[in-house]
């Protein structure tokens, strides 16, 4: 950069990354499904957002009007697509005040096919995607280190404590998301937290949160043992060592969709 140059503001940054990721037209991980049925692309893509832990076992999917929203398809589509995972165990439908398609497995055995046909032809992009998200959550960790407040640091630990105490696979989830999302609020930045979960959004496919697989205890310390350290070089002030640390964090959502991709292409091979 020439020393006279003013140097790029977050403005012009989500300007730029707008332009690459295609603010009026969305790259195929999130477009408008257009194949010749488009309810077997919809509950195939609702199979793998099941599989790689989107929602997980004994979670509520998204009510019908908020997945025709997501998926931009009429509620009849989403409403048929639901009928196949049901169909196949994956999905029980519940009536009542409470009701709605509520996961039962996060794998049968048409999970396979269907992991394979959404995250095939999409893999080369979802790649690219990965390693865009992980220098923006380096951007964000970073600027949490020099922002942050003593609020933010408590929200935080809040978050550490309750993802150290989680028993099962959702509470982890929810512990993870918490922890995060103290750290987007240190940056005191929302376009910086919009580009956080846009990029999430596209990396799961579509659905707002985080792919977290199966039930994994090497993948769970694995991932305490980070948030203790992005945490601490938060709190340190550390923002290189922060942001180091959360690029090579959110490795662990590459690393689990591609197992699971290798999973559905050993089935096949079978």
């Amino acid at each position: 950069m020439h020393p006279d140059a003013t140097p790029p503001t977050t403005d012009d940054l989500s300007r730029m990354l707008g332009q690459v990721l295609g603010d009026t037209a969305q790259p195929s991980v999130l477009s408008p499904v257009k194949v010749q049925s488009v309810a077997t692309e919809v509950a195939d893509r609702l199979m793998t957002a099941v599989a790689i832990g989107d929602y997980l076992p004994g979670e509520r999917l998204p009510g019908e009007r908020e997945l025709a929203t997501i998926l931009d398809v009429s509620r009849a589509t989403v409403r048929e697509a639901v009928g196949r995972l049901q169909a196949v165990g994956i999905v029980e439908i519940k009536r009542g005040r409470t009701g709605g398609a509520y996961v039962r497995a996060s794998w049968t055995e048409a999970t396979a096919s269907a992991v394979r046909r959404t995250l095939l032809p999409r893999w080369p992009e979802l790649e690219q995607l990965f390693d865009l998200r992980c220098l923006v959550e380096g951007l964000v960790a970073r600027t949490a280190a020099l922002r942050r407040t003593d609020e933010d640091l408590a929200a935080m630990r809040v978050a550490l404590d309750g993802y150290a105490q989680a028993r099962t696979l959702g509470q982890e989830q929810v512990a993870d998301a918490a922890f995060h999302s103290a750290v987007l609020a240190a940056t005191g930045n929302p376009k910086i937290s919009a580009l956080s979960r846009d990029m999430l959004t596209r990396v799961s496919l579509g659905f707002p949160v985080e792919p977290y697989g199966e039930d994994d205890p090497e993948d769970y310390q694995r991932a305490l043992i980070e948030h203790r350290k992005i945490y601490e070089a938060i709190a340190a002030g550390d923002a290189e060592q922060a942001g180091s640390l959360a690029e090579e964090h959110f490795t662990l959502t590459s690393d689990m969709m591609r197992a699971m991709l290798e999973r559905a292409q050993e089935r096949a091979a079978r």
